[in-house]
């Protein structure tokens, strides 16, 4: 199938929380088992502790946005795009750990979960080039929103990793909806018009990105949607939040 029919079909995966739990552990059953065995071969575990324990960190009750929700659609949508990638599995396995520390009020989250899958891969045998690699892509996750395609010039498997962790922003009008709920549920200590204003900053920053997405074909499927869900959001961000504040 030619690329841009592949990307078209699959603009954005999403995981439904509830009715959809049986396929949602069989994704990650075989996300994780695709990954680990991806990274070592040879390996004669399966690293089923250390899945769990990632299991139960995405599930800290912190977590509003990052949660088994967004890993989920995250590994999902990677499924269907992955053959844009030259080293698979540790994409896959970044995913895994790219927001397996998050604590709202944190800072250095991408360093800790980053320390975490440099010490839990050395533990486990894998290969210290490889797990390099992994640490570095985890790290490729700072994105700032005022960043551009310098953060993954020239590196398809970080541009991959990275777009897919921005999927949400293309995401149909309601998910978009939910995201923007969830996210200020994760900040719900900060004062609304606080939270307005640093928002709006945020989401203008992507805006005026001169691109969202570096992977050309997610590019062509993603841009225009992410762009016009960032506009209705700016558009009724200080409106939508007020409503909320007062419920």
């Amino acid at each position: 199938m030619p690329v841009r029919d592949l990307a078209s079909e699959t603009p954005m995966c999403p995981v439904p929380d509830s009715d959809s739990s049986s396929h949602r552990d069989a994704l990650l059953q075989r996300s994780w088992q695709r990954a680990w065995t991806g990274l070592s071969p040879t390996q004669s575990g399966t690293g089923d502790a250390l899945c769990q324990q990632l299991l139960t960190a995405w599930q800290e009750p912190q977590r509003h946005y990052h949660t088994l929700q967004h890993l989920s659609e995250c590994l999902l949508t990677f499924e269907h795009q992955r053959h844009h990638c030259q080293q698979p599995a540790e994409v896959e396995m970044a995913l895994w750990f790219h927001d397996a520390v998050y604590q709202v009020r944190s800072g250095d989250n991408e360093a800790r979960s980053a320390e975490w899958a440099r010490q839990a891969l050395a533990e486990a045998g894998i290969a210290e080039s490889r797990v390099d690699r992994v640490v570095a892509l985890v790290m490729a996750t700072c994105h700032g929103a005022d960043e551009g395609s310098t953060t993954t010039s020239g590196d398809p498997d970080r541009a991959l990793l990275v777009d897919i962790d921005l999927a949400i922003l293309a995401a149909e009008p309601a998910r978009f909806a939910e995201y923007e709920l969830q996210v200020r549920q994760e900040y719900r200590w900060v004062p609304g018009w606080l939270y307005r204003r640093k928002r709006r900053q945020v989401l203008a920053g992507f805006l005026e990105r001169t691109r969202l997405y570096q992977t050309p074909a997610l590019y062509q499927s993603w841009e225009t949607r992410a762009r016009d869900n960032l506009r209705q959001a700016l558009g009724l961000a200080g409106e939508t939040n007020r409503q909320g504040e007062r419920q």
